[in-house]
């Protein structure tokens, strides 16, 4: 019968190969009876410290003889794990075991804590240690062979990749090649194709671009012919319901004074009905453009008349609105007494000069807002 002993220092009592650490072993006593044999027991120890590694120190362990043995040993392989990389390679398993430490430093510090559950605990976070340190030190050491590997996979990666790109150039080139002859055969074949119907194609362009300009010239005429009969057409039809003139801003629409109430904005029933006739007319042309001023007379003081003027172009503005006309080309502006058409030296004068004019314009008739105005409507 053999009988052998080693004794080794472990941080904790879950480890999973013993380390090199011998703190005890037994040794044959003088005067022992029997016969000495050596036997060849081979068995593999963690390098001295293997637990911890190289360089690493922990802070000192403050024992307490109120706490459990297993209670240390808990935090102790917390420690390891976390100086093995276990929080960045074996996270979960780390932090299952953070949380049981918790627990124990819970119950260890309840008045009268309860021995049994802390055992248990500190256990529970022991076993849960050593696993997430064995993972991390597995990965780590896998890590470090494919480090140890890749070299040469690169390089081996690197030389396939020589070769194809050079079968792929040499492709290339004779691709490039037969392209490059192909292309010349056709660009013969296709030159004397296109000498030959180079002057066809170029007498039948100039015939068509004189058709083209004869055609244009014959569209504008007609267009021009188009704006001018509209334009005599609109003016006969304002001219039916209030005086209007031709002119170069535009068609002017003259509202006299006698349709507003005296030095007032209100529309009288005659003004909203000649304005209600006016905005029959202008709906049926959307292209139309109104511009609405507003004049007075040189009676009273400058800020009265300006004020009275574009109250008046509002009103008239505000009541072709409401008969559906769009506010979008639809202008108000007062002039006050800025835009004469008669002296203000006698009643006649300017009985003309308060009046609100309605400017219709746009192209359709021939005539650019604003391309003629002397002032812009604002």
């Amino acid at each position: 019968m053999f009988h052998a002993l080693v004794v080794t220092a472990e941080p904790y009592y879950a480890v999973r190969q013993p380390s090199n650490v011998v703190v005890l072993e037994n040794v044959i006593r003088e005067g022992t009876k029997g016969t000495c044999e050596a036997v060849d027991a081979r068995f593999d120890l963690l390098e001295r410290g293997g637990y911890i590694p190289t360089g690493y120190k922990f802070d000192p362990v403050v024992m307490n003889a109120k706490l459990l043995l297993e209670f240390f040993e808990a935090r102790n392989a917390l420690r390891i794990a976390q100086s093995e990389g276990a929080a960045k390679y074996a996270s979960d398993s780390y932090l299952h075991a953070v949380r049981l430490m918790g627990q124990a430093d819970a119950y260890a510090t309840e008045k009268n804590s309860n021995k049994k559950a802390i055992i248990a605990i500190a256990r529970e976070a022991v076993q849960t240690a050593e696993g997430a340190r064995q993972i991390a030190v597995t990965k780590i050491e896998h890590e470090r062979v494919d480090a140890a590997n890749r070299p040469a996979a690169d390089r081996e990666a690197t030389a396939k990749a020589q070769i194809i790109s050079v079968k792929a150039d040499i492709a290339e080139a004779l691709r490039a090649r037969d392209d490059a002859e192909r292309q010349k055969r056709e660009a013969q074949a296709s030159a004397l194709q296109q000498q030959q119907t180079a002057d066809v194609e170029a007498e039948r362009n100039r015939a068509a671009a004189a058709d083209a300009a004869a055609a244009s010239e014959q569209n504008l005429q007609q267009a021009e012919c188009d704006r001018e009969e509209l334009r005599a057409r609109l003016l006969q039809q304002f001219n039916d319901v209030l005086e209007t003139r031709d002119t170069a801003r535009g068609l002017v629409v003259n509202m006299s004074d006698v349709l507003f109430d005296t030095g007032k904005h209100t529309l009288r029933p005659l003004a909203r009905e000649k304005l209600a006739k006016i905005s029959g007319i202008v709906l049926a042309y959307p292209a139309l453009t109104l511009g609405i001023e507003g004049t007075t007379d040189s009676v009273g003081s400058d800020e009265y008349n300006q004020a009275l003027s574009e109250r008046r172009a509002e009103a008239a503005r505000s009541y072709l609105a409401q008969q559906g006309v769009s506010e979008s080309p639809m202008k108000a502006k007062g002039l006050g007494e800025r835009q004469p058409i008669a002296s203000n030296s006698t009643v006649e004068g300017r009985q003309q000069n308060r009046r609100v004019e309605l400017i219709v314009s746009g192209d359709v008739i021939g005539t650019k807002i604003g391309s003629l105005a002397p002032y812009e409507i604002q």
